[in-house]
């Protein structure tokens, strides 16, 4: 089994970006776990699943079958043979993926499937519970957040960058509040910092500072494997 760097945080705290970069530079698959939950929300609403019975979410998510493929540099998720591409990425998944999420068959399904990667190699995870339910044993977890106006700054250049109809920064904050109160309040594995998570916020810091923090903070081991890895431009 391979080393694991777990990364949790709320949404906009700049997960994503800062997991690709730290995976590059040191030869680790990028894992993006919060992909799987709106690979299974997506499925929900293709299928015509109400988001808001819980019965019926169970049911479709035993019954997708999710591939994963290591693909330049990062774990690929394929239903059907088929990449979701920008499908997972809109609005509409947003407003639907915290009530999909919440049901432990979910969970329970995206959990078994992350830890199993850990098969494929060194990774880093990036999501809302891999430190605290997922990869707990992790000795590389950290908790990376900013301030609710830095996220939402960075969620609507991120969603304009990608062609998505363009919300307001308000708006996007409010939609950011909106998910980050239902994912720490709910039941199963719910979004907090896990004792012992050593905390990155990046609100007054570069994208590249944040990832040298990061580097830093590696336990030795990872050391060792950042010093073998390539470097790559943030």
């Amino acid at each position: 089994m391979g080393k694991v760097i777990a990364i949790d945080g709320p949404g906009g705290a700049g997960k994503s970006t800062v997991s690709r970069i730290v995976g590059e530079r040191l030869g680790f698959l990028h894992v993006d776990s919060g992909a799987l939950y709106r690979i299974v929300t997506w499925q929900c609403l293709e299928r015509g699943v109400d988001t808001g019975d819980p019965a019926a979410i169970a049911k479709a998510a035993e019954e997708i079958s999710i591939e994963a493929r290591p693909e330049a540099g990062r774990v690929a998720f394929f239903v059907d043979g088929e990449a979701p591409g920008d499908r997972i990425r809109t609005p509409q998944i947003d407003e639907n993926a915290s009530k999909v999420a919440r049901e432990k068959p979910v969970r329970d399904k995206v959990t078994a499937m992350l830890r199993s990667l850990a098969a494929l190699g060194d990774i880093v995870v990036e999501g809302r519970d891999i430190t605290t339910a997922v990869f707990p044993d992790s000795p590389a977890r950290f908790y990376l957040t900013a301030s609710a106006e830095a996220r939402a700054e960075r969620r609507r250049r991120q969603e304009a960058g990608k062609g998505i109809a363009g919300r307001t920064r308000e708006e996007v904050k409010a939609a950011l509040a909106a998910r980050d109160a239902m994912d720490s309040s709910r039941k199963y594995a719910p979004l907090r910092k896990a004792d012992g998570a050593v905390e990155i916020d990046s609100s007054d810091l570069t994208l590249e500072e944040t990832v040298e923090a990061l580097l830093a903070a590696l336990p030795a081991e990872y050391g060792a494997a950042r010093a073998a890895g390539g470097r790559t431009g943030a």
